[in-house]
């Protein structure tokens, strides 16, 4: 038997019946485009966040694209952020004419680091995009001192960390506003792209709505642009409606599962993850280190054991950002993170019995580099 790092097949077969359902419903109802569904979810998604809005967009990138819109970055704009992020959150950045600029990482938690954010401030700074990596928040309390300090707007990027919680604040409630996606393999997850927006801005909301719909305040009139067609699927808005009610029961196995690698992998040669004081993580990915890291990935994957790799390719060393003008070196602790880190099966779904498979497979491999 094989065993991945993702198990949206097994849930897929445990929850089938509510989710075709779910499809049946929004077919039957006959609104296919911003129904009753997405309403009802943006509603509900607001609602266990304690924020007063939410906007669904088409996917997590559009859901930054459309933020920095919303609160007025552009082109010739700086956002500082991170390099080791899925590339989705630069790319989202660029394609609104902004320049990304990278922090470097603390080592242990692999998060933004405030003192290098701080650093790279400078009068064109508009934003700061820190991203809640892997399942834990960046340190929201130090960010959000530096934005105050220098008027900085600042964008929780919490496409990892559904439910996560930093000294009681859930992730996506601590910034000017907050970009999620619902990506199949997400803590919540669609089953097709799906994304939001969170915040408790009035206006940025009513920005928000009129930017995801072609610039319109009413249907067929163009008000303003720029505008964009990143409308939230009617089938993915019911699928995450039933998913919601069943997310704090996903976190709670999360974190056992967390818990059970934690115990069967200490003393290990492998380095744990971190959890930064404050911080009640949801373990979207549970992400190891290794000196040898790609050795170990063949010996497991040998077992019948493929574990993933988030992110072998620090952003700045991409091709697609060369123009940026960053060289290898520029980034040490997150350059050194993508040369030793992998992500080993860790999805509600995953039986014990399985995740002791892994386990075993591991010791295994590690013996054998």
């Amino acid at each position: 038997m094989v065993i991945r790092t993702w198990g949206y097949l097994d849930e897929y077969q445990r929850e089938r019946a509510d989710i075709l359902d779910a499809v049946d419903q929004v077919f039957s109802s006959g609104q296919l485009v911003l129904g009753e569904s997405v309403r009802a979810f943006e509603e509900e998604f607001a609602r266990y966040h304690g924020v007063p809005h939410c906007v669904g967009v088409d996917n997590g990138t559009n859901a930054i694209v459309l933020g920095l819109r919303a609160l007025g970055v552009g082109p010739g704009d700086e956002v500082v952020t991170v390099a080791n992020t899925a590339a989705q959150t630069v790319v989202a950045i660029d394609a609104v004419g902004a320049v990304p600029v990278f922090a470097d990482i603390d080592p242990g938690t692999h998060l933004m680091d405030p003192g290098q954010a701080a650093a790279l401030v400078t009068p064109r700074t508009r934003c700061l995009l820190p991203v809640h990596l892997f399942g834990q928040c960046a340190d929201m309390d130090a960010l959000g001192a530096i934005a105050a300090e220098h008027g900085l707007s600042v964008i929780e990027d919490c496409a990892q960390a559904h439910g996560a919680r930093q000294r009681g604040r859930t992730a996506g409630t601590m910034g000017d506003l907050a970009t999620f996606s619902f990506y199949p393999t997400k803590v919540l997850g669609a089953y097709g792209d799906a994304g939001a927006v969170l915040t408790g801005d009035p206006d940025t909301d009513a920005a928000l709505r009129r930017l995801r719909y072609c610039g319109m305040r009413e249907r067929f009139h163009v008000d303003e642009l720029p505008g964009y067609n990143s409308r939230l699927d009617e089938v993915q808005a019911e699928i995450l409606r039933r998913k919601l009610r069943r997310l704090d029961g996903y976190l709670e196995r999360r974190r056992e599962l967390a818990r059970r690698y934690d115990e069967a992998l200490a003393g290990t040669s492998l380095t744990l993850p971190t959890v930064a004081d404050g911080n009640e993580h949801v373990y979207y990915l549970y992400v190891v280190r290794h000196p040898r890291r790609d050795a170990l990935v063949r010996e497991l994957e040998r077992r019948s054991v493929f574990p993933a790799v988030h992110y072998r390719w620090p952003v700045h060393t991409m091709d697609g950002f060369a123009h940026l003008g960053h060289t290898r070196g520029s980034l040490p602790a997150t350059e050194a993170a993508a040369d030793e880190i992998l992500s080993l099966p860790l999805y509600p779904s995953l039986g014990d019995q399985d995740q002791e498979r892994v386990i075993d497979a591991l010791r295994e491999a590690l013996d054998a580099v």
